[in-house]
């Protein structure tokens, strides 16, 4: 049941916000149901709706301080999924940005002789968006090439629940051949994805389908995903998808908190597993029923960093897609009402997943994802699995993505000198956004405790 605020909560002013928003309408989309591997994309718009409800000087609950017209890039934190579903998400943040700052004839710029540029397209305007790449960054897909998550999902697939479900669920799967263009009919391989697209894309298809079955097969796919993405252990293996993505907001929380940091607003592009995660984790899901299950294209989760009398708190707002008019508020964490910052990192960041190392390490995984390199420093450093090795802390952690490259770098150079293929001179290496931003999520976790 979503939360009524009460007359403290609601005068706590607003920071910023951290948006985690869930692509728009797409074509279908495979992913194999052991591993979750992953085998294009317009978005609903949800950027007018939040230009008026942050953005907006008229709004009551503009942020503070941010600009209206013109972005300021400083104010804005954008990142994307660029993994598995074929650049979709990724398109998805292009467009949604498009309607939170819309083209003006502001953005522009006056030449020295005095002619007057505006911006390309009726002043367009150019947002970065930083590009997260699964092989070089886990935070935004932790749950591919992970080893444990797909034993657990396995272990799931083989529990009494599911076989359960699974016979409950037989006379229905049986009947749903003829709507599947050949598709295999099992729990295991739920395929409510295709039967969605081609209802909202398929006019025949529509048709044809019997009317509850679309229902049908969306209660068994929000069972299928809330069985695999969630844990009942904060720490289980289940959470994977929540516990990547927890440093980037514990990073946002804590650089909005900070007067002396022009951020304001934070939207990771998202699919729909970290939402499963988080709502377990945090308890929404457990007091709110209709948050355990996939989200909705084009749903958006909101955690509003706010000042109250006793200091910073977060508030949960959530709308799931076009069928919700508007955010609605939800208790979270076992509370009623706005949530302490405090509160909310004392009791997630002891399970976030703060570098590469630490992932490689709960994913048992040596071989890709960066963990490779990983693996062949902790080799170089002396014999042993790196495994067994003591844990290196953060702000370590953080430090040894540029050691792993650096070794690379070297050892191919000197093969490369000692073949008369190369010659040293000077040049100045810029360090790569993904690091920066690694290392800066890094620290958060640590420094965010003193909020």
């Amino acid at each position: 049941m979503a939360s009524t605020d009460s007359t403290e909560s609601r005068n706590n002013a607003l920071l910023g916000v951290i948006l985690l928003i869930r692509h728009g309408d797409r074509e279908g989309f495979y992913q194999s149901p052991v591993t979750y591997t992953p085998s294009n994309t317009a978005i609903t718009p949800l950027g007018n709706k939040l230009r008026g409800i942050y953005i907006n000087p008229s709004s009551p609950t503009r942020i503070p301080g941010i600009n209206s017209d013109v972005v300021n890039d400083a104010q804005l934190l954008i990142r994307a999924d660029a993994g598995g579903e074929g650049g979709v998400i990724f398109n998805s943040a292009v467009s949604l940005l498009q309607g939170l700052f819309p083209g003006t004839r502001d953005y522009n710029t006056t030449l020295a002789n005095g002619t007057n540029i505006v911006g390309p397209l009726g002043g367009y305007q150019y947002i970065p968006i930083e590009s997260v790449e699964p092989d070089n960054d886990v935070s935004l897909e932790g749950w591919t090439s992970c080893g444990p998550f797909a034993d657990a999902t396995a272990a799931f697939y083989n529990s009494t629940q599911f076989k359960q479900k699974a016979i409950q669920a037989a006379p229905f799967l049986r009947a749903l051949p003829p709507f599947l263009d050949g598709r295999p009919v099992t729990l295991e391989n739920m395929i409510f994805d295709f039967m969605n697209v081609q209802s909202i894309h398929n006019a025949t298809f529509l048709h044809n389908l019997p009317p509850t079955f679309l229902a049908q097969a969306r209660a068994l796919a929000d069972f299928h995903e809330y069985g695999v993405f969630s844990s009942p252990s904060l720490s289980g293996i289940g959470n994977i998808a929540g516990q990547t993505i927890l440093p980037s907001i514990l990073n946002g929380i804590h650089r909005i908190t900070n007067a002396s940091d022009p951020l304001k607003f934070v939207y990771e592009a998202i699919s729909y597993k970290p939402f499963i995660s988080l709502f377990n984790m945090t308890g929404a899901a457990q007091a709110n029923p209709e948050l355990a299950g996939i989200v909705n294209y084009a749903a958006a989760l909101a955690l509003e960093v706010r000042q109250s009398n006793s200091g910073p708190v977060l508030r949960l707002k959530f709308k799931n897609g076009t069928i919700d008019n508007d955010f609605k508020t939800f208790n979270f964490l076992g509370r009623s009402g706005d949530v302490p910052i405090s509160v909310f990192i004392n009791r997630l960041a002891p399970v976030a997943i703060n570098s590469t190392s630490a992932w490689c390490k709960v994913c048992n995984n040596n071989k890709d994802r960066g963990c490779d390199e990983i693996t062949a420093v902790y080799n170089y450093a002396g014999p042993g699995p790196w495994t067994q090795r003591q844990a290196i802390g953060p702000v370590g952690a953080g430090f040894l993505g540029a050691g792993t490259t650096l070794v690379a770098v070297v050892a191919t150079a000197l093969l490369l000198s000692f073949l008369g293929l190369l010659s040293f001179g000077k040049r100045s290496v810029k360090p790569s956004q993904n690091m920066r931003e690694r290392e800066s999520d890094e620290d958060s976790v640590n420094s965010i405790r003193k909020l």
